[in-house]
């Protein structure tokens, strides 16, 4: 601090910035940072903030997993913190997953009698999409899994699509916890320890964002029906899976015959990964735009200002501070959509619409002549997904995305119209290249899409819409008169009087 400007012109500043210093380390009950002379300990400060935060996010946490300290506290757990700040640790999230699955009931391993009767299940679903798609049935052996096992072979992919959304919220908290309000007026040396301090609660951000994607892997573990119910891809090699737990869970107080849910559950998977293997774009296309959603997520951090601006700063310690963050807990995940996001919502909106759509038409061809039970069990799901089913749930608590039940009741609307008009293989043929697949605008008017009369083009993210030049267009048009009149024999070299 020997070149600060300031000392020179004021002896006595060094000294009062000194003693602020000292009074806000007291205050965070951290007075014990300081080394001889008063001068700041920087490794025993790092070392209290970090223990201080962990303790405060953990104590924060909401719902089952308030507690979760091991989390929060790395080194207490020994399970190590993440790589880099700001990154997720997911051995932690698949430790939280499991946990938060396993109380909300019994995960047992499926039986043999689970496994013959799902694969048998699965073996009849093909047989009868054969006669409703085009798509050739997959390879794989129907695979039956436990929701442990769901957990542990998806999370590859959640990493891939969450992994943007927890960059961004970490960077966010960081920021607004050393720069917002009254932070960013204290003394010179905390100031200089911004940069010391910013990797430590990006990873605290990282943490706090970990265990909530912990907890809503958990919960939809312990709902979903197979692998592709969210319309995502979470496999990469084409088996159909169904969860014979859930699958029971799912058929209590339901009509219809255990073996009819289970074959028709099987129809619905299998006719997804038909589809994925079918359309080999699809599934990076939709990783891809589930990763530019993603990464375009902004976090609302205006509570955290609040949060600062209720603080009294004369009682600012780190229990004020735990108890304010218990308050803030909900309201730190809110997103908020820029234009660029929300272009990029209608094109994924309208691709899981348009899958849905299709596996609805083609499960419904596939029933109609053998299971009179399927509309019922078609309009079950449907509400499922209306009341917000789980995989509305997590996408909406992951990135922020709500599904509109509306959009694929249109989308199914329109592939059932293209197969009256086009046959299945016509229908089926506009998986062949995504340019082919209707745009938000032929899901607003399926009749019109297939008879050619929607205009299908759409505005990229990173394209411009064509601005309209009235001057432009004036000239354009006085031109094309001045040639008309130069066609019929006007050869004037001048406007008329």
């Amino acid at each position: 601090m020997a070149d600060d400007p300031r000392r020179d012109d004021d002896p006595d500043e060094g000294k009062r910035e000194q003693n602020a210093f000292e009074e806000l380390l007291r205050q965070l009950g951290l007075s014990g940072a300081t080394g001889a002379g008063g001068t700041p300990d920087l490794a025993a400060l790092m070392q209290q903030l970090q223990q201080a935060f962990g303790q405060m996010f953990a104590a924060g946490a909401p719902g089952p997993t308030a507690g979760y300290s091991g989390f929060m506290n790395p080194a207490a757990a020994g399970a190590g913190a993440p790589a880099q700040p700001g990154q997720v640790d997911w051995r932690q999230v698949s430790t939280i997953a499991r946990r938060v699955c396993a109380e909300r009931g019994s995960d047992p391993t499926p039986t043999r009698e689970q496994r013959e009767s799902l694969t048998e299940a699965a073996r009849i679903a093909d047989g009868w999409l054969d006669r409703s798609t085009s798509f050739p049935a997959t390879e794989q052996a129907p695979k039956v899994w436990s929701r442990t096992e769901w957990i542990g072979s998806t999370l590859p992919v959640w990493e891939r699509i969450i992994a943007p959304v927890a960059t961004s919220f970490a960077d966010a908290l960081a920021d607004a916890l050393l720069h917002s309000g009254d932070m960013a007026e204290q003394p010179a040396e905390l100031a200089q320890m911004a940069g010391l301090l910013q990797p430590m609660l990006r990873t605290s951000g990282a943490m706090m964002y970990g265990q909530k994607v912990g907890e809503a892997l958990g919960r939809l573990a312990s709902e979903v029906l197979g692998l592709t119910d969210i319309g995502l891809p979470l496999g990469d090699d084409g088996a159909v899976v169904l969860l014979p737990t859930n699958v029971a869970a799912f058929s209590e107080g339901l009509d219809q015959s255990p073996t009819d849910i289970q074959v028709y559950l099987a129809l619905r998977e299998a006719a997804r990964q038909r589809l994925f293997a079918a359309a080999p774009w699809l599934r990076p296309q939709l990783l891809s735009l589930f990763e530019q959603y993603a990464a375009g997520i902004r976090i609302d951090m205006s509570a955290m200002e609040e949060m600062y601006r209720d603080l009294d700063p004369s009682a600012m310690n780190l229990e004020a501070m735990q108890e304010a963050f218990e308050k803030l807990q909900g309201s730190l995940f809110e997103p908020v959509r820029t234009p660029e996001q929300q272009a990029v919502l209608e094109r994924l909106e309208t691709l899981l619409a348009l899958i849905e759509g299709w596996v609805d038409d083609t499960v419904t061809l596939a029933t109609g002549r053998w299971m009179p039970t399927a509309p019922a069990l078609a309009e079950t799901l449907r509400r499922r997904r209306a009341t917000g089913g789980p995989a509305e749930e997590a996408l909406n608590t992951l990135v922020g995305l709500e599904l509109r039940p509306r959009r694929m009741r249109d989308a199914a609307n329109l592939w059932a119209a293209l197969r009256e008009a086009r046959d299945v293989a016509g229908r089926d043929a506009l998986w062949s290249h995504p340019d082919n697949l209707p745009t938000a605008a032929g899901l607003d008017d399926p009749l019109g899409f297939v008879a050619g009369e929607v205009d299908q083009h759409e505005v990229r993210p990173d394209e411009e819409p064509e601005a309209y030049d009235l001057d432009a267009e004036l000239e354009r048009l006085l031109n094309e008169a001045d040639k008309e009149r130069g066609e019929d024999g006007d050869t004037g070299s001048g406007p008329e009087a």
